[in-house]
């Protein structure tokens, strides 16, 4: 007779544990999260098979609070999250899910949103995500049809019980936790300051709480929780550390891991100990225990450990983090500061610990004088100011230009068909010898400096940057970020700050192929949410997006 399959044991410490919400939020634990990158293939495969071993000790362990499972990561297929975190929360563990938009358009969102609240899962980290690199028979095109911040938008609507879609309300709310990646270990002022703006407008849309991106820059940790200390972004942060290994760190030197940097300090660091006979395990995992008694020093409120480990190995990053005292992590912070040559940080370096001040950098204050921006703005692209006119003159609401073209618009729209198609034809073609344009019918120029996002973004990003840049040039490719461009325009007007504190961006499809001249001045695009249709005469209604109305 064969044996019936064995239920799994409930495990001794994992039922107590507290919600993932409840540690950030109402105690002072310092909290431990744990990665788990699926495997390819059926998780009864042996990379699943032994993934689920390691995760399922984990469960066991009483001081990790959470696992965090990736979503395709790389942008390479992989095992669906919730596969292994279904097991995970039957045992009682803290699963965070980890939900991107490169797969998935915003019905497909919303319907796994729904999924997910309805299997149990309570933690959502909402990314734009990796661009796909590989698929079936070729490469697979990137979705992008929202991003990570029009992703937290919808699930904070979603958590309100609201359709999102303009209909009824859902009958119930999904009561996701809800968190967001910034990627903070940037070179260049034009990628470091877009994704601290990012960071405020992630907040903003509903994000609960923060993971940094992986980094070896104890200054750079520093720098981000004392600008959000600054700037009041009062949510908890959490600290990435990956244990790297020889492996690990020669992927992330050659750039291949967007958002990722390994320094040419580091690497001749890690080339050095992995000629150890352990291939420098154990100074890793060592290396990992002082990032995590470094980020409890700063005041993260806990770390975020990844890497392809063993129970083992995280158990005794843990136990060797918790062996440091609360000041032993001063003595060797300013030894876990690779930084890259020249790069920007917001803060005065402190020279005794070698992190930072809390006074902002004299430069880039400097930069920001009114006799600068002058001379900034002198060099500014002709296009780009001849197109500041254009905008002022033509598309702000209440002007004359605006009235004018709104009445135009208004005959066109009742023409013949072949006339209105006449008239969209040379616009478009206007557009694209000036822009690129895709004729989206729902333009973000005026927010993004005159940039294209369709066809100068890969992904599509209308609410800042991703975290896919390396010194200023996109993951794909050689071409520059256009939101890097973007900070640059901006800033030789003194716009930058509040490039990004307009409504979050969401474009309406069915817009597409339509005039999105006409759509601006006839209040259909996505502009018109964000206004009041019918202003007072003489109200000047503002988004602060690009300095320009929206």
């Amino acid at each position: 007779m064969a044996e019936e399959p064995q239920k799994p044991a409930r495990p001794s410490g994992a039922w107590n544990k507290s919600s993932f919400r409840a540690l950030l939020q109402d105690t002072d634990t310092f909290v431990h999260c744990v990665e788990l990158v699926t495997s390819r293939g059926l998780i009864t495969e042996r990379r699943g098979r032994r993934m689920l071993q390691v995760a399922r000790q984990l469960v066991e362990h009483p001081d990790i609070h959470a696992l965090s499972i990736t979503d395709n990561p790389g942008g390479n297929p992989m095992i669906n999250a919730d596969t292994m975190g279904t097991d995970l929360i039957a045992r009682g563990q803290e699963v965070i899910i980890h939900l991107s938009c490169k797969d998935w358009n915003r019905n497909a969102l919303q319907g796994r949103g729904w999924q997910l609240a309805s299997d149990g899962f309570r933690n959502i980290l909402a990314m734009s995500g990796d661009y796909p690199v590989g698929g079936y028979h070729g490469q697979a095109s990137g979705v992008f049809d929202i991003d990570s911040v029009g992703l937290l938008q919808m699930l904070s609507e979603m958590n309100d019980g609201g359709s999102v879609d303009g209909g009824k309300p859902a009958a119930q709310s999904t009561g996701f936790f809800l968190g967001a990646v910034v990627t903070n270990h940037k070179k260049l002022e034009s990628e470091v300051m877009p994704q601290y703006f990012k960071l405020a407008k992630k907040i903003r849309g509903g994000a609960e709480y923060i993971i940094s991106q992986i980094g070896y820059d104890a200054r750079k940790q520093d720098e981000l929780i004392k600008y959000m200390r600054m700037h009041n972004l009062n949510v908890p942060v959490i600290g990435n550390v990956y244990v790297l290994g020889g492996r690990a760190a020669r992927y992330f030197y050659s750039g291949k891991v967007p958002g990722v940097v390994v320094t040419d300090k580091l690497m001749q660091l890690v080339e050095k100990h992995t000629a150890d006979e352990d291939k420098g395990k154990s100074f890793f995992l060592e290396f990992a225990a002082k990032q995590c008694a470094i980020l409890k020093g700063l005041g993260y409120r806990g770390v975020y450990i990844g890497g392809h480990l063993t129970y083992d190995d995280y158990a005794l990053v843990l136990e060797r983090a918790a062996s440091y005292s609360d000041t032993d992590w001063k003595s060797f912070a300013d030894n876990i500061c690779y930084q890259q040559s020249d790069e920007f940080f917001y803060f005065e370096q402190n020279p005794m610990t070698r992190l930072n001040t809390t006074t902002v950098n004299r430069l880039y204050k400097r930069s920001k004088d009114a006799a600068m921006i002058d001379q900034s703005r002198r060099r500014a692209p002709i296009t780009y100011r001849l197109n500041r006119v254009v905008h002022d003159k033509v598309f702000e609401r209440n002007t004359t230009g605006f009235k004018a073209a709104r009445k135009i618009s208004e005959l066109i729209d009742k023409a013949p068909a072949v006339v209105q198609r006449i008239i969209h034809g040379a616009e478009h073609v206007a557009k694209i010898a000036a822009f690129d344009c895709r004729d989206c019918g729902d333009c973000s120029l005026p927010e993004i400096a005159y940039l294209c996002p369709e066809s100068q973004c890969v992904k599509n990003q209308r609410n800042g940057p991703c975290g896919g840049t390396r010194q200023g040039k996109c993951e794909v490719g050689e071409k520059e970020c256009i939101w890097a461009l973007a900070y640059n325009r901006l800033k030789a007007y003194g716009e930058e700050e509040t490039m990004l504190d307009g409504p979050v961006v969401i474009k309406n499809g069915a817009l597409e192929g339509t005039s999105a001249w006409a759509n601006r001045f006839l209040e259909r695009d996505h502009q018109a949410d964000s206004a009041d249709t019918t202003p007072e005469p003489g109200v000047d209604k503002k988004s602060n997006s690009s300095g320009k109305t929206a």
